[in-house]
């Protein structure tokens, strides 16, 4: 390649290749999404927002994108919004958003940065995010829009994201049904010998033929299933590995599906054959723990004070110990890849009002150390919407010992 023809190489570009793919949600949504991030700007005086997380440009254009070590952006300005996509993805981001794209090359170093500042306008006050945007990118960000004043947009856009519309409820909905049935096809699969990558494979399995039922327009992606067993249930995230179940495990059954960024969740506490009392007598707790946090989700309820309740209930029984983290969490764009609403959870220093429109957990989990009585992790998971009056709980799969020891 000669000096000439490399010049010729466009440092970005306009690739709508086809038409646009159906959406997650209607035009509508996404116009009133970015007239709420607009008024957010207008009163903190920002001129254009770069967006730069997952979750963020998701949720304003529809295009959830797969870094890989790339950089992505969502440019939001009063007049326009444009995502800022790697060339390697080709016309999908255009596809996939509900505003305009632009594609960048990395033939050349910085190009992204180039394309984002032929998309703000000179002299701009920038909104960033600030939990984001790392130091590295921070810089470029100064030596390509000339140092510009910038402003921390994060914490604004996650309290809009966390009062959900009609629409991400309804999706939510089905998140949680899908997340049942494959708990439904894990606790099936369970029996003696049979190993944790097998159990977690079927829910898997039966999840993501459900997505694709009854959600054929959407993207199929990062649809996962955990099924710890024994030692392996310590903690909440823990991988699948090969063990063999035996008779007498504690099981940790997860259900996790995704529709198109959206993160639903089923979690609980099995026994493959009957437990022993010391066993019995903590899940029976944790299931109490459950219940009480279940009662006090409603609207007005202080996330701090929800969790000062359930710590007083574990303290009573001298449990208080081995509680593992927090008792909830917000649901919407998010995953273990990406995002996450840190001011709606039900910790000790969030103090956050639960309002209509919210959707949290209740999943309280205990873990008690191997060589004590009761050995293993306890936890029981529900996904709840917070009404006007109170709070519905749209997670039918059953808890406790009633229902899931199993005699396989």
């Amino acid at each position: 390649m000669t000096r000439t023809e490399a010049a010729e190489r466009p440092e970005f570009f306009a690739f709508r290749n086809g038409p646009k793919a159906p959406l997650p949600f209607a035009p509508e949504e996404y116009a009133a999404r970015l007239a709420g991030l607009r008024a957010i700007m207008a009163r903190r005086g920002i001129d254009a927002a770069v967006l730069t997380s997952m979750h963020c440009v998701a949720y304003y254009s529809g295009f959830l994108y797969c870094a890989f070590g790339r950089l992505y952006a969502c440019v939001v300005t009063q007049g326009a919004a444009t995502t800022v996509s790697a060339n390697i993805d080709g016309g999908q981001p255009w596809r996939r958003s509900a505003c305009d794209n632009v594609v960048y090359t990395d033939w050349k170093r910085d190009n992204f940065w180039r394309a984002v500042r032929a998309l703000v306008p000179a002299g701009a006050r920038i909104g960033i995010e600030g939990d984001h945007l790392t130091l590295q990118q921070s810089a470029r960000l100064a030596e390509f829009l000339g140092a510009p004043e910038t402003a921390d947009i994060a914490p604004d856009a996650m309290r809009q994201r966390m009062v959900k519309s009609p629409a991400e409820i309804a999706l939510i909905r089905e998140g949680a049904r899908i997340a049942d049935l494959g708990g439904e096809a894990m606790r099936g699969a369970i029996r003696e010998g049979a190993r944790e990558i097998d159990v977690a494979m079927a829910g898997r399995d039966a999840m993501e033929l459900e997505i694709a039922r009854a959600f054929p327009d959407s993207e199929l992606r990062d649809t996962w299933a955990w099924f710890q067993s024994g030692l392996n249930t310590d903690g909440a995230h823990n991988p699948v590995t090969t063990r063999a179940l035996r008779r007498g495990d504690i099981l940790s059954l997860n259900a996790f599906p995704m529709i198109n960024g959206y993160y639903t969740a089923l979690e609980r506490t099995l026994f493959l054959g009957a437990p022993d009392a010391a066993s019995l007598t903590i899940w029976e707790a944790n299931v109490g723990a459950h219940e009480l946090g279940l009662s006090l989700i409603r609207p007005g309820a202080v996330c701090s004070e929800i969790c000062a309740r359930i710590n007083e209930f574990f303290a009573e029984r001298g449990l208080l110990q081995w509680r593992s983290f927090g008792y909830g969490h917000s649901f919407g764009v998010l995953s273990h890849h990406y995002g996450r609403e840190a001011g709606l959870e039900l910790r000790e220093d969030v103090d956050t009002a639960l309002a209509p429109g919210m959707v949290v957990s209740m999943e309280p989990m205990l873990t008690i150390p191997e060589g004590r009585p009761g050995a293993g992790g306890y936890r029981e998971h529900d996904i709840l919407i917070v009404t006007e009056t109170g709070a519905e709980n749209i997670t039918r799969f059953p808890y406790g010992p009633e229902a899931n020891v199993i005699d396989a």
